[in-house]
């Protein structure tokens, strides 16, 4: 996500000077060159380009011998200011038609038509438009910037992607560079470390090599398919996360995958995010909508029959899909989907009611992430004052439902982050951040404020006096989305997950052809009991069912010949230990039980 200029440290600074030092080694090296936008983003920074030649990664070792000197030159950012009809012209005799569009849209149409990224080039607060010369290269932006670029710390060029123009299918497909920068050399090559560690953990990866998920070119990109053993693991997960809302009194429901425009229209949804909504056009000529979210849906449930003051809160709770017609560039295994499972709940309440319900989801929400070993971190995810258009509803409105949050987070008595700007566009929330096994930061589970649509929707309850009064929703989602949660977990442990998750807890490992029906016999057993058991039926040598079962990852694993035929106590196999675990058949389906129930290892 780009980051807002008026937000800017020192280090965002020089992250977006090099951008800048990116794009001007690349118009010396590829005068034909055009540029999109280049915003900083987290640890780094990116730069859409369009070349002659398409950029390949081949190319990174020139641009980056490039940027290192025009970095020792010491190059100042000089900054000027210029009527934006100017700046029109400046840009369109140097043929950055990219440029001219954002000046021309700007001028046309003010900031509120262009997006994050796009802002960066941008002040709102003035009527002309800015531009830094950097040695030959200028280009338009609002900085800041550093002095000159010897300022400019350690840095990295990383990968490449297709980005099309102003995120539109319809326009230019350009070349997006991405890159990394630090202040010191030592924080890059540390950031570096984790980075070749995350890609020995890359969750598309240990899918792949697990056997959890696989993409399809027919099905369509973004759009993962769960093999059984994928789809053991989800459901583990999601059983874990209604057993903490069921002891809460959630009901389920269950809504249909489609809707009708309107049903947006009304929640505020459409005028915000039609574009990235996957349409159906009826035989009837009917406008119906992929559902994007499910709130709007659950609304309707509520307001299906009159409620009094004695039933709330009502807290209703729903694991399903649903769909955002994202870029096929910004897709990234289960990172970023087209279908996404959503674990949502959304409680209706009283304002009265807010910080006892917002304290039953944050209980749960510790309970199920401290089974994982994550460390969380609240951060408080408020409006931006000086956007005020971005955001649905009165100020008044807003400010209620900031103040209840941040009480909640002063009476938890715990660290928290100031998020200005993160909040969702109809209401603040409360997002937790996790740290993982390698100390990268996720956004995972979210509580989420909102007084807007039970008012559009006209969401009342009958009070104490026999009035209409207006009630509120909390949206609150434990994993988000499974898909992403599965890809954060796979990383986290890479691929080793603990027994009563792993897809196969036990595998037992026939020593020939002779032990297979016993071994099958023993498997259903344990199955009955509803224990996850494989048997390697395979005619190979034990040595290489032993290494395989390693491979796999496989927590626990019995050979078995002889002995174990004839009811002698197993030796097991515990994953990434030489001692064996001896018990009898009987013992362990106890301790496996045990555990599977308690989820304890």
């Amino acid at each position: 996500m780009a980051k807002n200029p008026k937000d800017f440290t020192p280090l965002d600074a020089m992250r977006h000077s090099t951008a800048h030092l990116l794009a001007a080694a690349v118009a010396e090296l590829h005068p034909d060159a055009q540029f999109g936008v280049g915003p900083v983003v987290e640890n780094g920074f990116y730069y859409d380009m369009k070349t002659s030649r398409p950029l390949t990664t081949d190319d990174f070792v020139a641009i980056e011998e490039k940027m290192g000197t025009l970095q020792k030159s010491a190059l100042p950012f000089v900054r000027r200011e210029m009527p934006i009809d100017e700046a029109i012209e400046f840009f369109r005799a140097r043929g950055q038609q990219y440029k001219v569009e954002l000046l021309s849209d700007l001028k046309s149409r003010g900031t509120t038509n262009l997006k994050d990224e796009e802002l960066q080039d941008f002040d709102p607060d003035s009527a002309t438009a800015s531009v830094y010369e950097t040695g030959d290269f200028v280009d338009l932006c609002r900085g800041p910037h550093v002095a000159t670029t010897a300022d400019i710390g350690a840095f990295k060029l990383t990968k490449l992607a297709g980005a099309y123009w102003r995120g539109k299918a319809e326009n230019d497909q350009l070349t997006r560079v991405y890159g990394v920068a630090f202040a010191t050399p030592g924080e890059l090559d540390e950031f570096l470390k984790q980075q070749e560690e995350a890609e020995k953990r890359d969750h598309r990866k240990l899918g792949r090599e697990l056997g959890l998920f696989v993409f399809s070119d027919l099905v369509g990109p973004g759009l993962p398919l769960w093999t059984p053993k994928g789809t053991v693991m989800r459901e583990l997960l999601n059983d874990f996360v209604w057993s903490l809302r069921r002891a809460h009194d959630y009901e389920r429901v269950t809504i249909p995958h489609i809707a009708k425009k309107d049903l947006y229209e009304t929640s505020g949804h459409w005028a915000k995010y039609a574009d990235d909504l996957f349409k159906i056009h009826t035989r009837e000529d009917h406008l119906f909508a992929m559902k994007p979210m499910n709130c709007p849906h659950h609304a309707q449930i509520f307001a299906s029959e009159p409620r009094s003051y004695r039933d709330l809160p009502v807290r209703f709770a729903e694991t399903t899909m649903v769909y955002r017609d994202e870029q096929s560039g910004e897709l990234s295994g289960l990172s970023r989907v087209l279908s996404i499972t959503q674990d949502d709940a959304h409680v209706f309440c009283r304002v009265s009611q807010v910080r006892a319900e917002a304290e039953i989801v944050w209980n749960i929400i510790s309970d199920f992430y401290r089974t994982f070993g994550f460390a969380l971190t609240p951060r408080l995810s408020r409006r931006d004052p000086a956007a005020a258009e971005k955001y649905l509803g009165a100020p008044e409105d807003w400010d209620r439902a900031e103040a209840a949050l941040q009480e909640i987070l002063v009476a938890k008595g715990v660290e928290w982050i100031d998020g200005i700007g993160e909040a969702a566009f109809y209401g603040p929330k409360i997002d937790f951040m996790a740290k993982d096994s390698i100390g990268r930061i996720w956004q995972v589970a979210t509580i989420q404020l909102d007084f807007n649509q039970p008012r559009n929707f006209g969401l009342t309850c009958v009070n104490e006096q026999g009035e209409k009064e207006q009630i509120v929703m909390i949206h609150c989602a434990i994993m988000g989305s499974i898909e992403r949660f599965m890809s954060v977990l796979i990383e986290h442990y890479a691929g080793v997950f603990p027994l009563w998750l792993a897809p196969v807890q036990l595998k037992l490992l026939p020593v020939s052809d002779k032990h297979v029906d016993a071994a099958m016999v023993v498997a259903r057993e344990l199955k009955a009991v509803g224990l996850r058991v494989s048997v390697d039926a395979d005619a190979a040598t034990i040595g290489a069912k032993v290494r395989r079962a390693e491979t796999e990852k496989i927590p626990l694993s019995v050979v078995f010949g002889d002995k174990e035929v004839g009811g002698e106590p197993w030796q097991i196999r515990v994953r990434g230990s030489k001692e064996m675990k001896i018990m009898s058949v009987e013992e362990c389906i106890a301790w496996l039980v045990l555990v599977s129930k308690e989820r304890s290892a």
